[in-house]
């Protein structure tokens, strides 16, 4: 007997152009695969009722690093450089596999939550090899669609972060590949995670890029961000080292010059923008029209929850807003209209959505409502009082709504949150999450009373 759902009477934004908006429509989901979306549909199902819903595809985050979980908002008036220190070169060296396994299931849990159904986990805390079987295992746990993208240790910011000539260990990575992600098509997928250059020597570089197409996994890097990272050039030297490809996705781009916008276009890469970090901790100004512009399809993430949200809706009222701002504010220096390509309420849903399957890599999957794609489907209460009445349901989402809409969400046909209520025993999660966080800070206080004993025995 088959498993069948069927989402009756929801305002549907599918993010398909075939199929468009149905401000009455009906989505039927048949073993885990969307099978149709029309105005009415009859089946024999399972019925959920969506009545004064807006029923979206899952949103899609592209950048996070979930470890961080048990740390959340230890650095809230952090700039990028005070990161490297406060979180890279103080926390990070103290994890253990279980301080990541809890991160990874509280924090997979956070976007199940708020109706993130697709993940890009940039974990960047392989300490040991047990580190990454526990990220893995706690993702697996949870039935998010994720993509586990392998990183280096962080043991030493100055031995990981200035000029490393320590590469990422190819034989764990393709411990990982083959333990893990044996396939491509399951509800995990695997990328690896890398540092790039002004980071890394020339040949911990090439020799990670080697790795990721050995393996054939995308590519993930940061790039441009803060001023710092933008003198290094790092799409430049990308490009003449030969590594420029459409397996990689540039991280941030802040700083990116118009010959590198050129390079990452032209090479078929992909881009992720992580507005409310950018903004806020001194990345730069986040690049979502100038990715637009030559051609691109930005998606949006979250980074740190170390410092921000770690909402979708944030992220989209982020990088409208920012983006908005210094149109604007160029456009009455120069006492000139603004143009018409203006971000739009409808854009930022799409980069939300189905731009985010597209840099995952899962666009055939996911990203919208459309048959032959698995159901990852989110469904908003647009009834509470901070959406009605809806006269824009696009704009109800993208400027009215937040996690306490959230109230159902589906992912590949399976119900991850039900009536608002997650289906998952969150208070293992939170139990594990505060433990760790702390263990971590007596760990913290331990390693400083320790240093501050050395640094008086010398004088």
């Amino acid at each position: 007997m088959t498993d069948r759902l069927l989402l009756r009477s929801g305002h549907v934004i599918s993010m398909d152009p075939d199929i468009g908006e149905l401000p009455q429509g009906d989505v039927l989901i048949e073993d885990g695969k969307i099978v149709a979306v029309q105005r009415e549909i009859g089946a024999d199902a399972e019925v959920l009722d969506m009545t004064g819903r807006i029923v979206i595809p899952g949103f899609v985050d592209t950048h996070r690093h979930t470890w961080e979980a048990p740390i959340r908002g230890c650095a809230p008036d952090a700039t990028l450089d005070d990161y490297f220190v406060d979180v890279l070169d103080t926390f990070a060296p103290l994890y253990t596999p279980d301080d990541v396994y809890a991160g990874n299931l509280a924090g997979a849990l956070e976007c199940l939550n708020a109706g993130i159904t697709t993940l890009v986990d940039w974990s960047h805390i392989n300490n040991t090899p047990e580190h990454p079987d526990a990220a893995v295992k706690a993702l697996a746990e949870t039935g998010i669609r994720a993509q586990y993208a392998y990183g280096s240790a962080n043991t030493s910011l100055s031995d990981y972060w200035f000029e490393s000539k320590i590469a990422i260990p190819g034989d764990d990575v393709r411990r990982i590949r083959s333990a893990h992600f044996a396939s491509d098509s399951g509800l995990l997928t695997m990328a690896l995670a890398t540092r790039g250059p002004g980071f890394c020597i020339n040949d911990v570089v090439t020799a990670e890029w080697a790795l990721a197409r050995e393996l054939d996994i995308p590519i993930t890097v940061h790039v441009a961000m803060g001023r710092l990272a933008g003198r290094f050039g790092m799409v430049k030297q990308l490009h003449e080292l030969g590594l420029l490809g459409a397996d990689t996705t540039y991280i941030h781009c802040c700083y990116l010059s118009e010959e590198e916008w050129r390079m990452v276009a032209d090479s078929g890469g992909t881009v992720s923008i992580a507005p409310q970090v950018e903004t806020q901790m001194g990345h730069g100004w986040p690049p979502v029209m100038k990715a637009i512009e030559h051609g691109l399809r930005p998606s949006l993430s979250i980074d740190v929850v170390t410092t921000v949200p770690g909402d979708m809706f944030t992220q989209i009222r982020a990088a409208f807003g920012a983006e908005r701002a210094r149109v604007n504010a160029a456009s009455w220096e120069a006492d000139v209209p603004v143009p018409a390509t203006m971000l739009t309420a409808r854009q930022m849903l799409e980069l939300a959505t189905l731009n985010g399957a597209h840099v995952a890599g899962l666009e055939d999957r996911t990203g919208s409502l459309t048959p032959g794609k698995r159901a990852d489907v989110v469904a908003l209460d647009a009834t509470a009082l901070n959406m009605a009445p809806v006269h824009d349901a696009t704009a109800a989402v993208t400027l009215s709504a937040d996690v306490s809409n959230v109230e159902t969400v589906i992912v590949d046909g399976v119900v991850r949150k039900r009536d608002g209520k997650l289906l998952a025993d969150t208070a293992r999660a939170r139990r594990l999450v505060e433990e760790s966080r702390d263990r971590l800070l007596a760990a913290k206080a331990e390693h400083a009373a320790k240093a501050a004993k050395e640094a008086g025995n010398q004088a």
